[in-house]
């Protein structure tokens, strides 16, 4: 038993490293893409270029941006359910919209982080339960055998406690890039609550149509021809 505690201890820290790797990985392409996603929208001229942009661009940003447009443009409106989708306020509706993606992409970034809790919870229990197997066999072992000796009692205690310090080995690393990636999931999310907001107040201006709402320079024009320059604030 205690070997089998052990390289299943083994095999959830390969598992822990593995995770770590691959959400590095995502997370780094997720970031690249949104940078370069944000530098491409914000330098559009218009809305209907920040379209375009969005259409062949990809990452969480992205997918952000085509929900919005979908919503500006009608293209979220079933053709069965056009009369009753616009008794609800455009507004709202991009509102609603918005944070939906902001969630799926959310949780989308989020995948694996739970098998990372749960490995850092339950490792050193699984540790503690190949400690205590072992050490029951080997009180077993001492009581057919008759051997009273040190040697006797503090070889197979010893090695069972080995699963016991495995297990904590396990659980710290797991517990701390578990830390280390929810902090890199919530700065994620609120750069793309940033841009969701930015990305609103642009739809909001340009009364949640396409026509005539412009990005670039900054300045002062009617509600019709609302004009957004440079973001509002900095987006992490």
């Amino acid at each position: 038993m205690v070997p089998g505690v052990l390289w299943c201890l083994i095999l959830l820290s390969v598992v822990t490293w593995a995770l770590l790797v691959i959400k590095l990985i995502q997370y780094g392409r997720a970031r690249a893409l949104d940078g370069r996603f944000r530098r491409n929208f914000w330098a559009a001229d218009s809305l209907e270029q920040g379209e375009s942009v969005s259409d062949t661009a990809s990452g969480p940003m992205a997918e952000i941006a085509k929900a919005g447009f979908a919503v500006i443009t009608g293209r979220d409106i079933a053709p069965g359910n056009r009369d009753l989708a616009h008794q609800i306020d455009k507004g709202e509706r991009l509102e609603r919209t918005l944070k939906q993606q902001i969630e799926r992409e959310r949780r989308s970034l989020e995948g694996g982080l739970a098998i990372l809790a749960s490995f850092g919870s339950t490792a050193p229990f699984i540790g503690l339960f190949g400690t205590v197997w072992g050490i029951m066999e080997a009180l077993v072992n001492i009581g057919e055998s008759g051997a009273t000796g040190l040697e006797a009692v503090a070889g197979p205690v010893g090695h069972a406690l080995i699963a016991t310090g495995l297990g904590i080995a396990v659980a710290v690393p797991a517990v701390l890039i578990y830390n280390f990636l929810v902090r890199r999931l919530k700065v994620g999310t609120h750069s793309m609550n940033d841009f969701a907001s930015d990305f609103y107040a642009l739809c909001q201006q340009g009364g949640f149509r396409i026509e005539g709402a412009t990005l670039g320079s900054r300045r002062e024009t009617p509600k019709a021809n609302a004009t957004v320059g440079q973001k509002t604030h900095a987006t992490a």
